[in-house]
């Protein structure tokens, strides 16, 4: 019998490409997501990419915050985890509207964990993020490193991470893994599903991605003058693929070893790479030439940012497998194919 897995926020960017991975290992996969930043369609290629996994596969949409749908879905499925992506993401718009975000990311956890108790589901794999280790004195940052969350789209995810070391001392049969992730980029080599975020991308490659096809004149680079290689900002770029694989391999982890409590592990490559350095491998893998204008430095950015993965390299047996090469080569792969995203005509097979 399959083991079965709720994904919240399933068909998004990280979410999509991790439903593949589960259902390519054999996992049967139950996906919740609003669409509120997303695509149904993105599930329907994960279920065609899958090939005869893809019968695995279930989708209701709704709102987590629901909780009346959310029971309904415990009471038809027996899980044996959760992986939890559902949330609100962006650092400059959690800074003009912060109850947003924590109705959101906050309210919608707790729900989450309210009814995954009630059904006896008490494995969760959650979807954290580098921002909680804020502007880092010492690189690399492992997960001991000092938390300062800058912005209130990282307070949540540091609130959230707290919620899950409280209730795991509060009760012991939680086994919870929070995955601080650093810069996921890139799309499956398919060039089927990829990034495609709606309004105004926050995130440097879906701008990249965007200037190549001719949807943007040009890229604003946000700070040249940080103490860097070049002056731009510095992050650890980490292939959504590489990242799915993460997941996976948190969740075995959960069925191999029996003593898991409430673990922590970075997810990204342990290489840092300036957003200009960037720039020039995308401009090399698409032949395309990306116009720039100097912009000033975002609030809140870090000028640099990158992971120590030993701990998830030891106790996860995973290690990222791609460079930045593979990863701008898909990312425009999937950017040829899909140069509107999710609203472009189906690409070719």
């Amino acid at each position: 019998m399959a083991r079965r897995v709720l994904v919240t926020g399933g068909a998004g960017y990280i979410g999509s490409h991790t439903v593949l991975q589960l259902l390519l290992e054999g996992f049967s996969v139950v996906v919740v997501d609003n669409l509120d930043n997303s695509s149904v369609v993105a599930v329907q290629r994960v279920a065609q990419l899958a090939g005869e996994f893809g019968k695995n596969l279930a989708f209701h949409r709704f709102d987590i915050r629901d909780k009346e749908a959310l029971e309904k879905v415990f009471a038809t499925s027996k899980f044996d985890a959760v992986i939890h992506f559902a949330g609100l993401k962006a650092v400059g718009e959690s800074v003009q509207k912060p109850l947003i975000y924590y109705k959101n990311n906050i309210i919608g956890t707790i729900t989450l964990l309210e009814v995954m108790a009630a059904h006896g589901c008490k494995k969760l794999v959650f979807s954290s993020s580098a921002t909680v280790y804020g502007w880092p004195k010492d690189l690399p940052c492992t997960e001991e490193s000092p938390l300062c969350a800058m912005n209130p789209y990282g307070r949540t995810k540091l609130m959230i991470e707290e919620i899950c070391r409280d209730i795991h001392h509060a009760d012991g049969d939680w086994k919870i893994m929070l995955l601080r992730y650093f810069n996921p980029v890139g799309a499956h080599p398919s060039g089927q599903i990829g990034e495609d975020p709606c309004g105004i991308p926050n995130n440097l490659m879906p701008l990249v991605q965007q200037v190549a096809v001719g949807r943007r004149p040009t890229l604003a680079v946000f700070g040249n003058d940080y103490p860097t290689k070049d002056g731009t900002g510095v992050r650890d770029y980490i292939h959504v693929v590489d990242l799915a694989d993460g997941h996976i391999a948190a969740l075995q982890k959960f069925f191999e070893d029996p003593n898991i409590g409430c673990e922590v592990y970075n997810l990204g490559t342990g290489k840092g790479t300036s957003v200009l350095e960037m720039v020039a491998v995308f401009e090399k893998a698409s032949g395309k030439k990306i116009p720039l204008v100097m912009a000033g430095r975002r609030p809140g950015d870090a000028e640099t940012l990158y992971a120590c993965t030993v701990k998830a390299e030891k106790e996860l047996s995973w290690k990222a497998k791609y460079g930045i090469e593979e990863m701008c080569r898909d990312q425009w792969n999937w950017a040829t194919k899909n140069p509107w995203g999710y609203r472009s005509p189906d690409p070719p097979n």
